[in-house]
């Protein structure tokens, strides 16, 4: 979990106010504005409030928390900062609400007044759903659920995408080459605008001078064109960032690349050369599964599977000129103790849990001899239990230590359908809410999670196997997840095989695949055009 208080902002909060915070983020030129929504939905700001950022609708500064009733009880899916700052937030209805700095028409409103209160964004946006928003130092974009993508604000260099360099005072539809095309995530370097569409293309807009767009050249861009630097790649959905004058991609192979500014480092390349296309970086790492970065900041970060963060860039002060391994659990550590500002690089959303103590006891209590009272053998080895615990935590077993079944007189309960590691993963999930397996043991697990009627286990090995797929698993992935019902990683795995299809198609466990499959499959890809001239 992160600890929001390693940003001193929060320093000053109690306990039990820190433990109502579901969502934050800390934004400024200097780091010295907070918005934090509860669990009850209500959202609070403090801070400096420069060009009325924090919306309370006069210009004081406050360091004790104020509520902004008007967005009380709205679930807020989507926020984003920019330099002056001004503020964007998106909720669950799809409405979008704007307030700050207002120089040059980013809060959409067709005005230059500085919005000291949120105000919905209507103009062009009637009838529209946003689902995200993204904001460079003094432009807007908004991303709708129909994958429309929409920008205002200042446009010196084209960053607004509308063909010209005139200031954009209201919402405009950025269309041009995508015009066809669904974009699926969008966002903002200082100047710049990028947007990655459904099937995994990368677009990018506005100022170029450093490279920024990735297009291979140093020319702004007034209207959308595509990064031929990463075409044959299939860029994840939310996994195109971008720092200050710098970008970073990751694809579904877990893959990183970078492109931009490199002024500081920020590129990870080892050198302070710019980039004008992408370059691969951490290719000697594990697979990366995040990636960190904002527009506010020349600071880079990632995260590999494994769980381990790595950060370069402008690090207090210091350009770090290649990915340096951190003792940090997660990327939002890396912003908050070396990033300059130290802001968050997104909406961050924290999980508290109301009684930690008994969860660490609950952890180290997991297989251990001197106080169980069960045992679990499983190909030969011992898996050490509480009766109290696994019924508290498990239908099945609830069921199982019934007066009416066997297993409930027995010491120990010989497990045969699973194999240890998966087993044991399994029980250690009933302590730890947590499970550490690679995606082939996870398959075994997914396959346990649906026996067991264990739904979120289940979701929870989908998400490891979407993390661990590759070009030699993935079929066989796909054929798990066929066989256990998962609709959600089969459609994942389905286009990962499409997306990769020459390759897939070359591997052994492709040809082992049954022939019933095989041919849904092939009739399957084919309705996508996978095998169109």
């Amino acid at each position: 979990m992160v600890d929001v208080t390693k940003w001193p902002l929060f320093s000053l909060m109690e306990g039990e106010e820190l433990s109502s915070i579901r969502q934050a983020c800390v934004f400024g030129t200097s780091a010295n504005e907070v918005i934090y929504i509860t669990h009850n939905d209500d959202v609070y700001v403090f801070g400096l409030n420069c060009s009325n950022c924090l919306g309370t609708g006069d210009s004081q500064s406050t360091i004790l928390p104020k509520k902004l009733d008007f967005l009380s009880g709205r679930k807020v899916v989507s926020l984003s900062y920019g330099s002056g700052p001004h503020i964007l937030l998106a909720t669950e209805e799809g409405e979008l609400f704007a307030w700050g700095h207002n120089g040059y028409s980013q809060l959409g409103n067709g005005t230059t007044n500085q919005g000291v209160a949120p105000v919905l964004v209507s103009a062009s946006l009637l009838n529209k759903r946003v689902t995200e928003v993204a904001c460079g130092s003094h432009h807007s974009l908004a991303l709708t659920n129909t994958g429309e993508v929409y920008a205002w604000g200042y446009n010196n260099c084209g960053q607004v995408g509308s063909g010209s360099t005139a200031n954009q005072p209201t919402p405009r539809r950025v269309s041009n080459c995508l015009q066809n095309k669904v974009v699926v995530s969008i966002t903002c370097g200082q100047t710049s605008s990028l947007a990655v569409v459904e099937n995994g293309e990368v677009y990018g807009w506005g100022y170029n001078g450093n490279g920024q767009l990735g297009l291979g050249n140093n020319g702004n861009q007034l209207t959308p064109c595509r990064l031929v630097g990463l075409q044959g790649l299939c860029v994840l959905q939310v996994s195109v960032l971008s720092g200050y004058a710098h970008s970073l991609a990751l694809t579904d192979e877990g893959l990183l690349y970078a492109w931009g500014t490199n002024t500081y480092g920020q590129l990870g390349t080892g050198n302070k050369s710019n980039q004008l296309s992408p370059v691969q970086i951490m290719a000697e790492k594990e697979r990366i599964v995040e990636i960190a970065a904002c527009h506010s900041t020349h600071t880079s970060a990632a995260k590999t599977q494994s769980g381990q963060v790595y950060m370069w860039g402008q690090c207090r002060g210091q350009s770090i000129v290649l990915p340096f391994l951190t003792h940090f659990s997660c990327t939002d550590d890396v912003f908050a103790c070396f990033a300059t500002p130290s802001v968050m690089w997104r909406l961050l959303s924290m999980e508290h849990d109301d009684f930690l103590t008994v969860s660490q006891s609950l952890k180290k209590e997991f297989d251990s001899p001197e106080t169980a009272d069960l045992k679990f053998s499983v190909d030969g080895k011992y898996i050490h239990v509480h009766k109290a615990v696994l019924k508290i935590r498990c239908e099945h077993f609830r069921s199982m230590f019934q007066s009416h079944w066997n297993e409930d007189m027995k010491e120990v309960i010989e497990i045969d359908q699973f194999t240890y590691p998966v087993y044991r993963s399994f029980l250690e999930f009933l302590y730890t809410d947590n499970i550490d397996l690679p995606p082939e043991d996870a398959i075994g697990l997914l396959d346990l999670a649906t026996s067991y009627c264990e739904n979120r286990l289940k979701r929870l090995c989908q998400h490891i196997i979407k993390r661990g797929i590759t070009i030699e698993n993935a079929f066989s992935l796909l054929a798990a997840a066929v066989r256990y019902d998962a609709e959600d990683l089969e459609e994942f795995c389905f286009k990962f095989c499409v997306n990769h299809l020459t390759e897939v198609t070359q591997t052994a466990a492709f040809w082992q695949i049954e022939g019933n499959l095989l041919k849904e499959f092939i009739s399957r890809a084919s309705r996508c055009g996978a095998f169109k001239n």
